[in-house]
């Protein structure tokens, strides 16, 4: 028998705030028709003053513990991608652990901006797969808001807040692709492209910074690499692509999500597009997308799912897993 982290509940949280494109109209030289052809963004979601990272993880915690029937007492770990902690530390997880009431376990962030959240279910695979853990949180939050450039059209219209979770429990399979349960991971990241996606402070200059982007250049690299990790990812696993039910891809921008859907030779109905709603909501996006996708009646229980994401650092990776 082989040991699977199988996902058995999911959740999500948007921010009260809902922010048509055609609020920015009053502050930047662009339009609605603009933001739409470049993206495919309608729409985003901004935290309330006050509301933070870890309380929007927290909810979709909430909903993803609910949708499984588990108590918190019974998460053995907690692994919570973001770019955009409360604080520099301790780390949002633990933030969300005490929140939860979780006193047993333990809690850390991972951070590899929009490619976070697979790093995260990656590393609470192993953490199962290694029997560390019997259930892991694995969740994605941001609040991009508070480090937009108001000033600059090319990035602050593309991104949006909000949060995502899984709850992924042990179980068994026979090894094979008919499994339920994670499949096959793959990641990677090439520091030599930070200039091309990056925030501008730190804690050498004492300025928490703004994020800065070359968009054609990460245009051309995720297209490129996304669909180059989804095959490999696929590959490991022996799955093929009319195996696929589902691609679950970062939210980015819509002619990336179509770019890579056809390179992988998959149709946009097969594909979970939530990018009009949420915009960019960096490691909370394919939570957030794949939440929707059940709550939408798409994701059903034996479904074939890819996720693929890629973030600055360059970082990026995907996961196969059987819904």
């Amino acid at each position: 028998m082989t040991t699977r982290a199988i996902i058995k509940g999911v959740g999500h949280y948007l921010p009260a705030r809902v922010v048509p494109n055609s609020e920015f109209e009053a502050t930047l030289e662009t339009t609605d028709e603009w933001i739409k052809a470049r993206s495919g963004i309608e729409r985003r979601h901004f935290a309330a003053d006050g509301e933070t990272t870890s309380q929007m993880a927290a909810h979709a915690a909430r909903k993803a513990l609910d949708m499984a029937g588990v108590d918190a007492a019974q998460v053995d770990a907690i692994v919570l991608a973001t770019s955009t902690p409360d604080l520099t530390f301790p780390s949002a997880a633990t933030m969300v652990q005490a929140e939860l009431g979780m006193k047993n376990g333990f809690a850390f962030d991972v951070q590899a901006v929009c490619a976070g959240f697979v790093y995260a279910l990656a590393n609470a695979n192993a953490l199962i797969v290694s029997q560390q853990a019997k259930r892991v949180l694995v969740i994605g939050a941001e609040t991009f808001s508070r480090i937009m450039d108001w000033t600059d059209r090319g990035t602050c219209v593309l991104f949006g807040d909000g949060a995502g979770a899984v709850l992924l429990e042990a179980g068994t399979g026979d090894g094979t692709k008919a499994d339920r349960g994670i499949l096959a991971t793959d990641l990677n990241s090439d520091g030599t492209y930070k200039d091309l996606l990056y925030v501008d402070g730190g804690v050498n200059d004492q300025n928490s910074g703004k994020l800065r982007m070359e968009g054609k250049e990460v245009f051309r690299h995720a297209v490129e690499k996304l669909a180059a990790t989804a095959h490999k990812a696929m590959e490991k696993a022996g799955v093929e692509t009319r195996d696929v039910d589902w691609v679950v891809p970062h939210q980015a921008n819509l002619r990336i999500i179509k770019a890579t859907a056809t390179k992988m030779g998959l149709p946009l109905e097969n594909v979970v597009v939530t990018v009009q709603d949420h915009g960019n909501t960096s490691a909370a996006s394919i939570p957030l997308a794949l939440s929707v996708g059940v709550e939408r009646g798409q994701i059903k229980q034996g479904d074939m799912v890819v996720t693929e994401a890629i973030g600055g650092g360059l970082a990026w990776g995907s996961v196969v897993l059987r819904w």
